[in-house]
């Protein structure tokens, strides 16, 4: 009886043990391995789904993730603190949309070739439920008519033809819908790639084209909106055979703000062009727009010069001219065309300008200058105005040329 006292304290010590091994162990949850998690040390993180023996064995425990840590879906971490990749399904680009306001000032420009060519088309389909192939005769007359030009109008109405024949257009709605599908395939050439990096600087334009087409006033519309971009223009007088043409592109730089760089009458046109590109490189200029004499495309000595300007400028700045735009009247039509066919064979053009659209009926010269001579159009000229002078948009354009009469309220 004298050690019962130790018996008691014994087996109280073992009762106390068993309880707390017990409970403790129950007390600790599981992780998603079905083992028992460790308790951490002082300052330190659990880790995650590891023993203590396996903690030691792997390192150092990761910390877990933060909210910025963690991608902006809607898909949270799983238990180990993992975020499930996510699985992005491609989609597919949606097609372009015409600008509304850019139509309805191209529809006021384009008001003359409207009501001529496009007035002459339309009312072939006018009342008409179900389309006879015959129509098709009829279409290629007032295209060819329009300045589309003979081998692009057979290549648009040999599409829409091969379409009927598998019965694709039912009415006139259809055929209309076909018609201004092709012209946005023949327009939409996108612009050319330069032949040096488009962040050159300066940037040197070279604008080239016959007399009377408004290569000069062209130029300074350019300088115009460049200028209002913030962007630093300046100007060479190439043209030293007509004391009119320097004048005037002097007239343009006061108004913009922007430096002319000229050479006495009659000058060489290389020697101008090539201190214009070096003076607007010391300037820190943006954009060096070079203009030239107008070019008689017949006369072959005439056009050698002007290709001896384009080497003078590539030995003032390598790479250079960036771009080559050819200045188109369009009111010439097929004249235009051929214009256009002698310069390109002679010259590395990058885009068109054309001009005078707001003047002519025909504004169909568009599609075949771009079809025939695969050069993007870069700038239309529909006005006097600086501002009239638009970048060309094929689905703006398309939009505004084909457009129904009781679609012009949707575009205005």
């Amino acid at each position: 009886m004298d050690n019962l006292p130790i018996v008691l304290v014994i087996v109280a010590a073992v009762a106390l043990l068993v309880y707390v091994l017990f409970f403790r162990k129950k007390a600790l949850p599981e992780t998603a391995a079905g083992k028992r998690a460790v308790e951490p040390r002082a300052g330190e993180p659990p880790a995650a789904g590891k023993t203590s023996k396996e903690a030691r064995h792997l390192g150092p425990t990761p910390k877990p993730p933060t909210p910025e840590s963690i991608p902006s879906t809607d898909v949270l971490p799983d238990e180990s603190g993992q975020v499930p990749a996510l699985v992005v399904e491609p989609t597919t680009a949606a097609p372009p949309v015409a600008s509304k306001k850019d139509v309805a000032g191209l529809r006021k420009g384009l008001a003359a070739t409207r009501g001529g060519f496009m007035a002459r088309l339309k009312a072939l389909f006018t009342g008409k439920k179900e389309i006879d192939p015959a129509i098709l005769e009829q279409m290629e007359e007032i295209m060819i008519s329009s300045d589309v030009g003979v081998k692009t109008t057979q290549s648009i109405l040999e599409r829409i033809r091969e379409k009927l024949q598998k019965n694709e257009l039912a009415d006139s709605d259809a055929v209309w819908a076909a018609l201004r599908a092709e012209a946005t395939r023949i327009l939409d050439i996108g612009p050319a790639e330069p032949r040096s990096n488009s962040k050159a600087k300066p940037m040197v334009v070279l604008m080239v084209g016959v007399n009377g087409v408004g290569k000069t006033t062209t130029i300074g519309k350019l300088a115009t909106k460049w200028n209002g971009e913030g962007k630093k223009v300046v100007l060479a007088a190439g043209d030293t055979f007509r004391a009119a043409a320097v004048q005037q592109l002097e007239v343009w730089g006061k108004r913009v703000g922007a430096e002319v760089v000229k050479g006495k009458e009659g000058a060489d046109p290389g020697a101008v062009a090539f201190e214009a590109t070096k003076k607007a490189a010391e300037l820190g200029a943006d954009i060096l727009l070079v203009d030239t004499a107008g070019r008689l495309h017949t006369k072959v000595n005439l056009m050698d010069e002007i290709k001896k300007v384009k080497k003078t400028i590539a030995k003032a700045m390598d790479g250079a001219p960036h771009e080559t735009l050819l200045v188109l009247d369009a009111t010439t039509g097929q004249n235009a065309l051929a214009q256009a066919a002698l310069f390109k064979e002679a010259l590395e053009l990058t885009g068109l300008i054309l001009t005078k659209l707001d003047g002519t009926a025909k504004g169909g010269v568009v599609l075949g200058v771009c079809d025939e001579l695969k050069l993007p159009v870069r700038y239309v000229g529909l006005g006097e105005r600086a501002e009239d002078l638009r970048e060309f948009v094929a689905v703006d354009f398309v939009e505004a040329l084909f457009g129904r009469d009781d679609d012009e309220a949707a575009a205005a």
